[in-house]
This record gives C-alpha cells, structure tokens and sequence, in this order.
C-alpha cells in the first residue's frame, strides 16, 4: 500500500509540474487579468445594480474561465499522452494504468480548485472597490458568494471526469472535446426539460418519448444543482439542504466516471 500511494504521489506531483509548465495554463492567466480587469467597467453600465452586475460579472467570468480550461485539460490529457508515447514509458515504471488515470484527473482537478479560489479572492476585491465606489441597498454576502463559487469548482471537477472518460475511450482529440461541450450544455439543460415533460403540459408528449427523455435525465449530469449564483447575486437565503445534496451528487457521480474512466483505459489497447 505505500509503495502504490508512493507511485502515485510521484506521478501525480509530476502531472502537476507538467501541467503548471504548460502554455496553455499562463494563456489563461493572461485571459483572467484581462477579464477582471475590465469587469469594473462594464459594471458601470448598470446606473441601478452595479454591485449585482459586477457579482453577476465576476461569477460568469469564472464559469467561462472554467468550463474552457476544464474541457481543453480534460479533453485531451489521456489522448494527448498517447498521442506522443508517454503512456509507454510511464506505464513502463511501477504504475498501474488505474494510478495514470486517477493520476491526471487529480493533477487538474487540483488545478481547477486552485484557479477557482484565485479567482474568487480576485473577485471579492474587484466587488468591493465597486461596493465602495457605488454603495448598494442590500449587502453582500460573502458566504453566498463562497458557496457559489465552490459549487461551481465542484460542477467542473464533475465535468472534468466526463471529459476524462471520453478521453479514455477516444483516439482523437475531438470527440472528447466535442462530446464534453455537448454534455454540458445537455446537462444545463436536463433539469428544465424534466420539470417540462412532468408537468401539465408534457401530458401532450406521447408517453414512450416522455420515458426516454426521463431516462436519459438520469444518465446525463444535472448541473443545475450546482447553479447558487442567484443566491449570491441578490443575498438571497440559502438553505444548507441544495449544498448537501450537490456534495452527494458530485460525489456519486464522479465517482462512477473515474471508475468508468479505469475500466476503459485498462481494457485498451495502447501501441
């Protein structure tokens, strides 16, 4: 057990350093400046609700910043080694195809926490200079703006372990990316679609496309657990209910796709 953990702490140090090296990583730090920086300015379009715009502003801006660093990480971390026959010299020391890929999914899911509270610290400044400059009638709360951004890192972590699975699967760099972007936007979507179809007004749907679409919610991630920016834009109450059951969730759910992501990769084929 601690030669494994051992193995495993090494590879994972060693993705890190990679991924810390990668251009791709100081290109998006460039993009996060500029961002941040020009958040102030489009908030000031707003005579009204400046201070809800810049919080509007700033949770979006990570949302983004996120979803491309995640699915572009994610997409293409196992292909991408592949790719260039690195897998055959890892694979060649004393770790196990399990420990490669719970590996990469950790080295950049640690990145994901890490940029989402940079940004968030980021953010909390940028707010308060607005808050400061144009006072506002309701305060902020910075516990919900915590929580937001915190179940925002957890949505991406989750969606990092679809991306990975694609990966996994895939030969290519694009069905992994294509089909992550696809499965976000699916599962932002899923949980309107579903309250739709259990409706009044899903009556209308014959009854064998309302099983299937009630299938198909079940299999696809509900990302709209994660959505507390409401809460964190107008300080609205939030109850420690959604937060424990989008814990649960992320827990589940990323659980099943990394152990779906090792049962893939040990049964392929690498050359």
């Amino acid at each position: 057990m601690g030669r494994i953990m051992g193995n495993f702490h090494c590879f994972y140090s060693l993705t890190v350093k990679a991924l810390i090296r990668d251009r791709l990583v100081h290109i998006f730090s460039l993009v996060v400046a500029t961002v941040f920086l020009l958040i102030p300015v489009f908030s000031m379009f707003s005579m009204r609700q400046v201070q809800e715009l810049s919080i509007t502003l700033c949770l979006s801006a990570i949302s983004f910043i996120l979803l491309i660093f995640t699915i572009l990480s994610g997409a293409s971390s196992v292909w991408r080694d592949v790719e260039k026959r690195y897998t055959a010299s890892i694979l060649g020391l004393p770790v196990s195809r399990a420990e490669f890929v719970l590996g990469k999914f950790s080295a950049i899911a640690v990145l994901i926490v890490a940029s989402a509270i940079i940004m968030g610290f980021v953010s909390c400044l940028v707010i308060t200079l607005i808050t400061l400059r144009y006072p506002a009638d309701i305060p902020v709360n910075w516990l919900n703006l915590f929580v937001a951004v915190s179940a925002d890192a957890l949505k991406y972590v989750m969606l990092l372990s679809i991306a990975l699975l694609f990966s996994t699967m895939s030969t290519s760099f694009f069905l992994p990316f294509f089909a992550s972007i696809s499965v976000y936007f699916a599962g932002n979507a899923s949980q309107e679609v579903f309250d739709y179809v259990a409706g009044e007004y899903g009556t209308t749907i014959p009854f064998l496309s309302r099983m299937i679409i009630k299938c198909v919610y079940y299999v696809i991630p509900n990302f709209a657990v994660f959505n507390m920016k409401v809460q964190a834009i107008y300080a609205l109450p939030l109850t420690p209910a959604p937060i424990f059951y989008a814990i649960l969730y992320f827990i589940c759910y990323t659980g099943i796709m990394l152990c779906l992501s090792v049962w893939s990769f040990n049964r392929r084929e690498l050359v």
